[in-house]
């Protein structure tokens, strides 16, 4: 299993601004430097990740439309 298919965090289902303040509380949780992939449907996602990201310092490495929704993979700052 690669590092990024560790830890994939299914937040699909989830009304904003749920999946970010889920997203946000997961990645206080982890180490410095740790992966974590993120999965939603929510359409206001795409914004409200990458704002996370940018506000709390972690590096969002990917965001990519899938099939079922939207894919996040973020390194913890």
């Amino acid at each position: 299993m690669s590092s990024l298919e560790a830890d994939v965090y299914d937040l699909r289902g989830l009304k904003c601004p749920h999946p970010a303040i889920k997203t946000g509380k997961r990645l206080r949780g982890m180490p410095s430097g740790d992966i974590l992939t993120v999965e939603t449907t929510d359409p206001l996602a795409i914004i409200d990740i990458p704002h996370l990201c940018n506000e709390e310092g972690h590096t969002l490495l990917s965001s990519e439309k899938t099939e079922r929704g939207h894919r996040f993979v973020i390194r913890k700052g």
